[in-house]
Order: structure tokens, then sequence, then C-alpha cells
């Protein structure tokens, strides 16, 4: 048990440095078995090495097959293409897990607990955008196009259900758009049914159809328990999952492959409140839960949560953006002395 787990970190731009700094302090007090190397990427990268991917950074979480990663800065419509999508795509980060719980009380639901799997590599986000001409503007119509595999959403699904299975969680959502979208999205619902099936008894299984799925999630949200979908219609619902709970502070993502695994705050790197001191470190500390329970430390995770829990619903600490007026430090001295 007092075995050190190589991992890679890297701190992120904008509210990044911030939050990691909490988030390390913590897993101090929990004597968390991590040695860290740390790596820099996103607008850090470009400053520190001129490549918002440096070649070091990607060598270290080959290594280590482990990293936990704040949130970096991508450019709005130009400039580098998003590390987090290259990240994925490079070491085959299949599986990407949002889990969506309440911890924040007194807000639109109180009882939300559920968790999106999205498909990570493919679909529309392969990134296969082009510029064709139309009338006299040579890029005057943009075409992009995505694919789904019959390989990757028999796995994504599977993941889904082996998730469901070790988590205690009753039943698995498939959400697509198969009645417009009858190829792209029909091979998905095709190949979700063939796994389903193998769990019958065990898991149960239903279909929605994505935008029924948006608007019940925001009605009854307590009606779902694990939903798995593509690349897209996750990346839009995990969000809105997110806003049902107090927002993307509140929002961790794991992303898993059978190689590595990257754990991160999904929100943005706020760029506008960098260095005040009034960032909310949560999504960051329950990103290292995931961490936590992914390296066998389930007990560390249950101390983290259970802290986190503390602080929030018993104690009533909360930083600017959850409605309080506690700063960055407060709540990381807070939270240290919960799960010591």
């Amino acid at each position: 048990m007092t075995d050190r787990i190589p991992a890679t970190l890297i701190e992120g731009d904008g509210i990044g440095p911030e939050i990691m700094q909490a988030t390390l302090a913590v897993l101090d007090a929990l004597d968390a078995p991590f040695t860290w190397d740390r790596q820099a990427a996103g607008m850090a990268g470009v400053d520190a090495a001129g490549d918002p991917l440096p070649g070091a950074t990607i060598d270290s979480i080959a290594h280590t097959g482990l990293a936990l990663k704040g949130p970096l800065t991508t450019p709005v419509g130009g400039g580098f293409k998003s590390i987090n999508v290259t990240l994925r795509q490079r070491f085959g980060l299949y599986a990407n897990l949002r889990p969506t719980r309440t911890v924040v009380p007194g807000g639109r639901f109180d009882n939300v607990d559920l968790v999106v799997v999205r498909e990570n590599i493919e679909g529309l986000y392969a990134a296969m955008e082009h510029y064709l001409p139309c009338g006299d503007d040579p890029r005057g119509l943009a075409y992009g196009a995505g694919f789904n595999s019959r390989a990757e959403c028999r796995r994504i699904v599977r993941f889904a259900f082996e998730h469901a299975v070790a988590n205690g969680r009753k039943k698995v959502t498939l959400v697509h758009k198969a009645n417009i979208l009858k190829i792209l999205s029909g091979i998905f619902l095709e190949e979700g049914r063939k796994v389903a099936a193998e769990y019958e008894g065990r898991v149960a299984v239903d279909e929605r159809i994505v935008d029924a799925c948006a608007m019940q999630l925001v009605i009854a949200p307590q009606s779902y328990d694990v939903i798995v979908t593509t690349n897209l219609f996750g990346d839009i619902l995990s969000d809105l999952a997110a806003g049902l709970v107090g927002g993307l502070g509140m929002a961790p993502g794991a992303n898993i492959g059978e190689k590595a695994a990257i754990f991160e705050a999904v929100h943005g790197s706020a760029p506008d409140i960098a260095g005040q001191g009034i960032a909310n470190p949560l999504a960051l500390l329950m990103a290292a839960s995931l961490m936590l329970a992914h390296v066998g430390r389930q007990d560390l995770a249950t101390r983290l949560d259970s802290g986190i829990d503390k602080v929030i619903r018993k104690d009533g600490l909360r930083t600017r953006d959850l409605g309080g007026q506690v700063n960055t430090h407060e709540l990381t001295a807070a939270l240290v002395q919960a799960v010591s």
C-alpha cells in the first residue's frame, strides 16, 4: 500500500496552476501514492518549449501511463488543434467518463447521480474538416466529416456496461440520433443493442434519441443512471449534466485507454480570473478522486469524496461560482482538514 505510482502532472493554463496547487495540497493530506513528473502543455507548453504539446510531455505520459491535467487554453477558430483531442487520439483514450452528482444542496435538483460515458476518438471530432469553393469564394463552403466504427461502438458500450456492473449501477441508456443519421448513428445503436444483450438480467437498458434525452435531463435527471453515446453527443450532454449540479466547476473527467489514462477538470482555463485566488478547485479534486479509484485506491477516493461533501454540504463553504464567498485558499484549507 506504500508503493509509489509515477504520474505525469500538467498544471495547465489560466487558473490551472492555482487549482492544481490546491489539489496537490489535499492529495498530500491524504498521503496519495503518486510521484509527480511535472510537464507543460497548452500555452504553458508554448511558453516553455515553443510547442503546445512538447515531446517531453508526450514521452512522460507514454512512460507513466497516468496523468492529472489542469485546463488548457485552445484558440477559437484558429491557432493549434485542441490538445485534449490530440492527447485522446495519440494515446487511444477511447472512453471519456463524466460522473455528475449533486454536491451543492438547494439547487434545482438535489439528488442527481449519473454518469455520461462518451466515445472519445471517433465521430465528428475526428477533425476531418475542409474548405471547398462556393461561387466566387474558394473557401465559401465548410465541409466536415465524421465516422463511427463498429469496433469502437462495441468497445465504448461494453465499457459503459462494465462500469455499471463494477459500480452497482442499474441501467444504461443508449443515446443516439439514428432516426435521422441512419448510418452514422445507426451503427452505434446496432452495436449497442448487441452488447446490451450480453448483460441481460444484470443491467437494464433503454434507448433515447439525443434531443429527447437533453429535454428529459433538465426535467427529470433522476431517471438516468449511465448514459453512453458517441463523441459529439457525449460532449454536449455531459456539459448539460454538469449544469444540473452547479456548472463545470463541479465536472471531473477521466479519459481512459488500454495503455494510459488522463484525469482532468473539464472546464476552461478562465484567464479572466487567473491569479485572483477565487478559482474553484473541486472539478480537479473530483478528477483526482477518479484517478485514485483507477489505480486501486478506492479507500482514498472515498475519503476525498466524503471530505468534499462535508465541506460543501455540511459546513457550507463554497467559492463564488457556487454562490459562496470563500476563496481558493480557504476552501483548500478546509478540505485538507476534512480529509486529514
